[in-house]
């Protein structure tokens, strides 16, 4: 008899037996619906029935159509499982451990083969699963990719907390895999449309702490799960499964917040995240999905690197900013006779705050140079030390408002009374319901609005695709760049107050200023690109400005704007606006928006408008 027939009788065998032990084990029929082997292979429901993988990875599936039918991936994994024990760490057991386990549990197979699966050993030792944590790096306004947010677990080994060893533990992140220098216009577009491949990846967490809280200077929040140690391994066993396994990568829905989520059901079997995202996975909903499921256990709160040295900084006068500048600069005039002059409490403030300068600044210079700068500073902060610095914990990211929001309006252009009906993919602009969001960020995408004027008359007002503002104030010691971006089909004002929809996309960068503790200043120059059938020229470039305030007010936020565009072919349009929300509740709204509207084609034209709007996912 061949070693191969001797395997199928005794898989046969093994089925045969599965079929008189209902209390413990089950058919193979049976298991291939289950909703654990179903998360194993990450599969969903195709639009037109049956089943389709989320893994865009022929390496991964064991069956030719496994992709598509978890039932032939799992005979086929049964089968493999019985492969000689002599192939070592390529034996089917060692490359999927998280299978084996499930399936010897559950059909009960006593009679495996025993491969040396030193890789896995090795690698698993090595990290170590106890606990995890969900770690969340809040948005960073001046990077496009990282305006939602982010999320990745991280895998603690035991004496995490009796040896303070978070920076020992490993990093698990999903992310898009790219290759290649391409500009952050082009990541957001090609993040859009699936362009990458994603990829999950284990490293340390040292390593992402430095990206995310040093060089995107992004605040991080720390969710303790109440993963138990086995869970924790279950888990860790199945990413070992997805080592070098591509997906497609969507910014919107399959992204790492929710691929995460899927590990999350691998872990605790029985609890359901994904399926409140059928559409879209913005990370502060996958957050509060986590939440909701009684997952979190505690929650710690670590700041960025720039809102450290902003807080240090806001003491100072503006002559001792100028001192912080010089001395991280040029840490030798620490001994400048001016400088003595100081009194030694502010003198320790303003060291303090330079080495967090320079600090800030450390990713971007030669690090011999930097060392050496911080040296020196740190050794005068030693000298005359600082009292410790206190910072006030922002709000949750999760307790902002929903990311989809629904709209309705009722008011009058020009003494024409409608009605506006509204849908807002995601997921916040400059006026929504501020907590968990930073002041003057806003991030729109896929917002459609309908008009019904008097009579019945229906007309889309605007569809934007994708609508990005970052104003990011100024100050002495940081000098960002505040910038907007859009894109859509709009209704402009016309010849005779005729209202065209123009299709555009269009931009801008300049400035922002922090006039007081809640008002913002800005002036940005803008350009534009329209596609408009009333011109001459119906592909039609202008240069433009766009200024205005931002204040957070008792009510709510108000925003008060001044725009215009100045076209090649002689048009001017100019636009004045005042929004003021009132923040009924976190998920509710109430917006008074005026607005008056110059164009050299017709007579000024005034717009009022009462909006509710209602965050929901």
């Amino acid at each position: 008899m061949t070693r191969r027939t001797a395997t199928l009788k005794r898989i046969f065998a093994v089925l045969a037996l599965s079929a008189s032990l209902p209390l413990h084990a089950a058919t193979p029929e049976q298991l291939a619906d289950d909703p654990y082997w179903i998360a194993l292979g990450h599969y969903e429901t195709g639009k037109l029935g049956g089943w389709r993988s989320y893994v865009d990875d022929k390496a991964f599936f064991l069956a030719a159509d496994g992709a598509s039918n978890p039932r032939a991936e799992l005979v086929a994994t049964v089968q493999a499982l019985y492969q000689p024990a002599e192939l070592g760490d390529r034996h089917p057991q060692c490359v999927y451990p998280a299978r084996t386990r499930w399936l010897r549990e559950r059909l009960a197979l006593t009679d495996l083969p025993s491969p040396d699966c030193a890789e896995f050993r090795a690698w698993f030792k090595d990290v170590n699963p106890h606990s995890t944590v969900l770690v969340f790096p809040a948005a960073y306004l001046n990077s496009p990719s990282s305006m939602f947010g982010h999320t990745l677990l991280r895998i603690d080994q035991p004496d995490i907390d009796s040896h303070n060893t978070a920076l020992l533990s490993y990093a698990l992140n999903f992310g898009a895999f790219i290759e290649g220098d391409d500009n952050s216009i082009l990541y957001a577009w090609r993040g859009l449309m699936g362009g990458y491949p994603g990829l999950f990846a284990l490293v340390p967490y040292r390593e992402k702490l430095s990206e995310y809280s040093r060089l995107e200077n992004r605040d991080l929040w720390e969710y303790r799960l109440n993963l138990t140690p086995e869970e924790t391994g279950r888990m860790v066993e199945h990413v070992w499964e997805l080592k070098q396994i591509r997906f497609d990568y969507f910014f919107f829905d399959e992204n790492c917040s929710y691929r995460l989520l899927e590990l999350l059901e691998i872990a605790r079997p029985g609890i359901e995240l994904t399926e409140r995202f059928p559409i879209t996975a913005i990370p502060t909903d996958t957050v509060r999905a986590v939440k909701d499921a009684g997952l979190i256990e505690r929650i710690d709160y670590r700041p960025s690197r720039e809102r450290e040295l902003l807080a240090r900084a806001q003491p100072l006068q503006a002559d001792e900013e100028v001192w912080v500048l010089r001395l991280s600069q040029d840490p030798a005039r620490l001994e400048d006779a001016d400088y003595l002059a100081l009194p030694a409490e502010r003198r320790a403030l303003i060291q303090d705050a330079a080495f967090r300068l320079v600090r800030y600044h450390a990713s971007n210079e030669e690090r011999s140079a930097n060392a050496q700068r911080s040296f020196q500073l740190l050794s005068a902060i030693n000298r005359n030390p600082p009292p410790s610095l206190q910072l006030e914990r922002p709000p949750l990211p999760e307790a902002g408002h929903q990311s989809r929001t629904w709209q309705l309006a009722g008011g009058s252009r020009d003494e024409r009374a409608f009605a506006e009906y509204g849908l807002r993919m995601a997921y916040h602009d400059l006026n929504d319901n501020l907590d968990g969001f930073p002041l003057g960020a806003q991030i729109e995408i896929l917002q459609l609005k309908l008009r019904q004027y008097e009579g019945n008359h229906w007309q889309l007002q605007r569809l934007d695709l994708a609508n990005i503002r970052s104003l990011t104030p100024r100050n002495a010691l940081l000098q960002p760049l505040s910038w907007q971006v859009g894109g859509g089909l709009e209704r402009v004002l016309g010849e005779d107050g005729d209202t065209p929809l123009v299709g555009h996309i269009s931009g801008g960068a300049g400035a922002a200023w922090q006039l007081h503790d809640r008002l913002l200043g800005f002036a940005l120059g803008t350009a534009r690109l329209e596609y408009n059938e009333g011109f001459a020229a119906v592909l039609s470039p202008a240069l433009g400005f766009n200024g205005g305030m931002l204040w957070r007010n008792p009510l709510g936020n108000l925003t008060l704007e001044v725009a215009g565009d100045y076209f090649h072919n002689g048009e001017v349009r100019r636009r004045l606006s005042l929004n003021q929300q009132w923040e009924v509740s976190t998920d509710l709204g109430l917006r008074l928006s005026a607005q008056r509207e110059f164009s050299q084609l017709a007579s000024p034209v005034n717009e009022v408008k009462l909006e509710l709007r209602w965050y929901y996912y």
